[in-house]
């Protein structure tokens, strides 16, 4: 298959067809050797990506494993503002991305014009952004956080320093709540979390009288308030390990629930509904990427994550702090 860089850049892979009868898992493993790639992959990411990374996680760990990395090329099956983190860590590594149209709706939901506006408008506040933000906001921010770390992250900050936490408004009003502070938040949201029904999962919990309802916090409150654990992705898998319930409702994206299955085989885990009948706790973002593209992204080394170095070094500046704070407070080794 002859095909140009241009045409990868251009179709991002929509229009390319392989051969039915090759084996991609096969084709993956040996690029994985041959060009001394790493594959990292989000929980979200579809079953089949996810049993051929090298590294599964949520975005802390993610950010941890790009940080140390020895491989030459990163392949990042997640989204945009993941791939962007990785190059802002790893300059000197080709940073690949399956899907270039693979982006975040809260990412999305802070453009950098507008929030420099507000930040200017409010000089003496710090800002903490959520990773979940593009390389120009993480630019304007003086420490970033994941859910996994964020209440390590405002616990590092003084009380009496005023805090702009974004884009995610919902993660933001859960850590005022845990912590007692009152950050200005950015008035933005993801569209898989904001969209679970209060009314659906409480006819489930009725249903399933022995099931814990388990939530990432970027839920709406009304979802966290009935919530019998709140956590990052990570930490509600953790928590399926060690906890003696045998059925879960869950309130995030479906792709961690193959995860929690072959962690947990005899349990039970049912996804949490949606105010409708679509698909829509499948981040539709986060599936774009195909074990299809990620073998053509591997063999021709396209798309390619590319980053002007002041922007680079701007961004890193508050990754770095989280990751320093994040050591400190044993989360990370």
């Amino acid at each position: 298959m002859n095909i140009s860089k241009e045409k990868i850049l251009e179709k991002g892979f929509v229009d390319l067809e392989l051969d039915p009868q090759l084996d991609l898992f096969a084709e993956i493993e040996r690029l994985k050797k041959k060009k001394h790639a790493i594959i990292l992959a989000h929980y979200y990411q579809e079953p089949d990506i996810q049993d051929v990374a090298d590294y599964i996680g949520d975005s802390l760990g993610l950010a941890q494993k790009a940080e140390q990395t020895d491989a030459e090329m990163i392949v990042f099956a997640g989204v945009h503002f993941m791939a962007e983190t990785a190059k802002i860590l790893n300059p000197g590594k080709k940073v690949l991305l399956p899907d270039l149209r693979a982006g975040c709706s809260l990412a999305d939901s802070a453009p950098v014009d507008i929030f420099k506006t507000y930040k200017d408008k409010n000089p003496d506040h710090l800002v903490v952004s959520y990773i979940n933000c593009s390389a120009d906001i993480k630019a304007l921010s003086d420490i970033i956080c994941t859910s996994g770390n964020a209440e390590a992250i405002i616990a590092s900050i003084p009380k009496e320093q005023p805090i702009i936490f974004a884009p995610d408004r919902n993660l933001g009003a859960y850590l005022n709540k845990i912590t007692g502070r009152n950050m200005l938040l950015w008035n933005g949201a993801c569209m898989v979390h904001e969209i679970f029904s209060l009314e659906k999962i409480t006819k489930l919990k009725i249903r399933h009288p022995k099931a814990k309802l388990i939530s990432h916090p970027e839920c709406e409150d009304a979802i966290l308030r009935i919530s019998d654990f709140v956590g990052s992705t990570t930490q509600l898998l953790k928590y399926t390990l060690k906890d003696s319930t045998q059925e879960y409702i869950v309130a995030t994206e479906t792709g961690i629930l193959h995860q929690m299955q072959q962690n947990n085989p005899n349990k039970t885990f049912i996804p949490a509904p949606p105010t409708n009948n679509c698909a829509c706790n499948d981040c539709p973002h986060m599936k774009l990427n195909t074990l299809e593209k990620l073998y053509l992204c591997m063999e021709y080394e396209a798309p390619e994550i590319t980053m002007e170095e002041n922007l680079r070094l701007a961004a890193k500046k508050p990754m770095d702090r989280m990751l320093a704070i994040s050591r400190a407070a044993g989360l990370i080794g």
